[in-house]
Order: C-alpha cells, then structure tokens, then sequence
C-alpha cells in the first residue's frame, strides 16, 4: 500500500481538497485499494474545523464528497507512517523542515510550483486546477 499524506497551512482548503481529488483519482483509475490519503496541518490554528466552505464548494462541482474531514496537525508519527509528504507552497516546506526531519525522498513540493492558497486569492477554481495536476502526475508516477 501507498501512503500518501498532502499537507497545507490550515488543513482546510489546498490539502483536504488535494487528499479527495486524489482519492477521487485513485478509485476511478481502479487502483484505490493500493492507496491510503489523507492531509493534515502545519498549524494549529483551525484544528477540529471543517473544511472551508468555498473549498468544499469547489470539490462538489466536480462530484467529490469530503464529508467528515476536520483538520489536524502533521505529527512525528505520519512522518514515520506515510510513504510521501507532498506540501503546497514554501511557507508550507520551511514549517515542515522545523517539524519532521529533512528527507526530499517522502517531503516533497506538489508541483514545481506554489499552489496559491485560495483562502487569500479567493480563487478555487484555480488551486483545483493546480491540485489536479499534481494529483494527476503522481498518480502516474506512483501508478
């Protein structure tokens, strides 16, 4: 099995939209029992919330469910535990480098990119977009 974490600011937006756009992904390629998905936090600030409303929103235009999600922080045990970390931004790395030990083998950027974060540019049609992508290219790699 592949473990896969995705990881952003808040646990609200970017990374729980990443963790059910790649479930999505998994299950209509047919290979979602080799897969285990999740995200999480590099802060604490919306621990226990649900996903952000706009984000959830997003997801439901392309038929994804991401009912049930709260937000929590990354730990010391998923860094043991999942196979790849992939982060959204830079802000994102350098909060991970002060938490899990440096390894760009599992820790690794989703695209070569920042995923802008819609929580500031509003903009969740375009962090689908984003998230798509980098969705899409691992599931080719890991695939």
């Amino acid at each position: 099995m592949i473990k896969v974490l995705f990881v952003c600011h808040g646990n609200i937006c970017r990374s729980p939209m990443a963790e059910f756009i790649m479930k999505d992904l998994v299950s209509k390629a047919g290979v979602a029992e080799r897969f285990e998905i999740a995200s999480a936090a590099t802060s604490r600030e919306a621990l226990g919330e649900a996903v952000y409303p706009p984000a959830r929103l997003e997801l439901q235009k392309h038929g994804i469910s991401c009912a049930g999600k709260t937000a929590r922080q990354v730990t010391a045990q998923d860094y043991r535990y999942y196979d790849r970390i992939y982060y959204m931004d830079s802000r994102n790395a350098k909060n991970l480098a002060r938490m899990l030990p440096a390894d760009p083998n599992k820790i690794r950027p989703l695209l070569s990119y920042d995923v802008a974060d819609p929580w500031y540019t509003g903009d969740f049609t375009q962090t689908w977009e984003d998230i798509l992508k980098g969705c899409q290219q691992i599931l080719e790699e890991l695939t």
